[in-house]
């Protein structure tokens, strides 16, 4: 039996991968860049598996492919694929797990330390021929500051191992973790963070965008906090409301921010976060190093094998349930 593989993206595969796909005589595959509901309904007609970039992977679509198995994200993030609409069908969605977790963690530290060290500026100072301007502006430390983590999953985890080993302290809010697991962990668990915002000098968000955590840090939340306090975004566009940030910003509320997802991606070029200096920001790459793309290409493509087999492991299953039935 030959499996038909879609793989939708507009970055070619890691060689790695590509190999692992070329390797399967019982497998013919192709790639389609544009991402698009219309570039999927016109490629997706006899696959059985379709390895995902970010195209928005609609009912039409699934409904388009009667063949279909599985839906392999590469990556872990599934905002752009109806869940609902997969189950109904019996098509399994599976995620890279921890793939590039550690990628997200060190970009969300990086960013932490580039506010703190005044990289940004320093760096456009320098190049402007502005010496003295900049020795006047010293860095800090972040040693013994506090952050708060909004969420403790894989790349929660992950990022407070790092802050501990920085001499740092990290308070956790996450509902869906034991207190006593945050505590293990090194952390000190919130069961409600909105009083902790006038104490911690960051606050990072490390959740899922939900219909919980949309808009969760707005006006109040940054009128809250010290001016001082440095807000990190590498998780998830809309999570943090993008105008009472540009509020806070401009008006002193808090010191900075790091942005890493955006409410519209890509966003505007008048997005007024722009004109702000106290901001840092990156297009969406935390989890996209070189290694991370690898490692979830892999992931990826032995996600389709592994299920094609019946031996996908349920923690790469977005809707486990349906593989008790294959």
């Amino acid at each position: 039996m030959t499996h038909r593989v879609l793989v939708s993206s507009p970055m070619p595969l890691s060689s790695e991968a590509e190999q692992l796909l070329d390797e399967r005589v019982d497998v013919e595959w192709r790639q389609v860049a544009a991402q698009t509901e219309e570039a999927l309904l016109e490629n997706i007609g006899n696959a059985s598996a379709v390895l995902l970039g970010l195209a928005p992977f609609t009912e039409a679509v699934v409904a388009a492919a009667p063949l279909l198995k599985v839906v392999a994200r590469r990556g872990v993030g599934y905002d752009n694929v109806d869940v609902p609409a997969l189950t109904r069908a019996g098509v399994v969605l599976a995620v890279t797990g921890t793939a590039n977790s550690s990628a997200v963690a060190e970009h969300a530290l990086h960013l932490m330390m580039t506010l703190a060290k005044r990289s940004h500026l320093h760096d456009r100072g320098m190049r402007q021929g502005r010496w003295a301007e900049m020795r006047a502006l010293p860095p800090n430390d972040i040693a013994g500051r506090r952050v708060l983590l909004l969420g403790l999953g894989r790349i929660g985890r992950e990022l407070l191992r790092r802050l501990l080993a920085m001499d740092m302290e990290a308070w956790v809010h996450d509902p869906y973790v034991p207190a006593e697991r945050i505590t293990a962990a090194g952390g000190v668990a919130l069961d409600d963070w909105r009083p902790a915002l006038p104490e911690v000098d960051y606050v990072t968000v490390n959740c899922r965008r939900t219909e919980e955590t949309t808009g969760m840090l707005g006006d109040a939340e940054f009128a809250a906090m010290r001016s001082s306090t440095f807000v990190i975004n590498t998780a998830h566009g809309g999570i943090v409301d993008e105008a009472s940030l540009y509020r806070a910003l401009r008006d002193g509320a808090i010191a900075g921010a790091g942005i890493d997802a955006y409410e519209t991606e890509p966003p505007p070029d008048d997005l007024p976060l722009f004109e702000l200096e106290n901001v840092v920001f990156t297009p969406h790459v935390a989890g996209a190093t070189v290694e991370a793309l690898n490692r979830m290409d892999v992931r990826s493509v032995r996600n389709i094998f592994d299920l094609l087999e019946g031996s996908l492991d349920p923690q790469y299953a977005v809707n486990p349930e349906l593989l008790s039935t294959r």
